[in-house]
């Protein structure tokens, strides 16, 4: 009995504590279990200062941090300095298409762009570095940086380097 008590209270302060951390806070929630969404609140990095530089800063002053890993569009959006904004990249992907920011047609994306992959139902996205490269999570198990755009499969394509806002 003393066991089945201790397990209710941990489970009750998990929930507690989720339901503490509201839900718009981390975008990739409802992609990632509970166990990970605690972790990714307790170390979300400083957020960047709202800049497209200021961005590719935020990821080159954090590069080798793992706490983002899954959390992409958390990632790049912190590096502008918020957080919240899209559910996923995909989603953030289709709203740059819908207004009409998307760019497809194989020009260079400059510093601070967003870029974008169809890797999964979620998709991916970094920020770009101006040279062809970009920055993101899960460039080699961390927030990382490649010199080509053909890192991750299914390039998408780029959207203009500014804070994310919804549609």
């Amino acid at each position: 009995m003393r066991n089945h008590r201790l397990g209710r209270l941990a489970a009750t302060s998990l929930a507690t504590a989720l339901l503490a951390a509201p839900l718009a806070a981390h975008p990739a929630v409802a992609d990632t279990p509970p166990a990970q969404v605690a972790h990714a609140a307790a170390t979300q990095l400083s957020p960047g200062d709202g800049t497209a530089q200021g961005a590719v800063e935020w990821f080159q002053a954090n590069a080798g941090d793992t706490s983002y890993e899954g959390l992409c569009e958390m990632a790049v959006e912190n590096a502008y300095g918020v957080t919240g904004v899209w559910p996923s990249a995909i989603d953030h992907w289709n709203g740059a298409v819908a207004a009409g920011k998307a760019h497809t047609d194989g020009s260079t994306p400059p510093a601070g762009a967003f870029v974008y992959w169809n890797t999964s139902e979620y998709g991916h996205v970094g920020i770009a570095d101006g040279n062809g490269g970009f920055h993101s999570s899960s460039v080699g198990g961390t927030l990382g940086h490649s010199d080509s755009l053909s890192y991750f499969p299914n390039y998408l394509g780029w959207s203009d380097p500014q804070v994310p806002a919804a549609r």
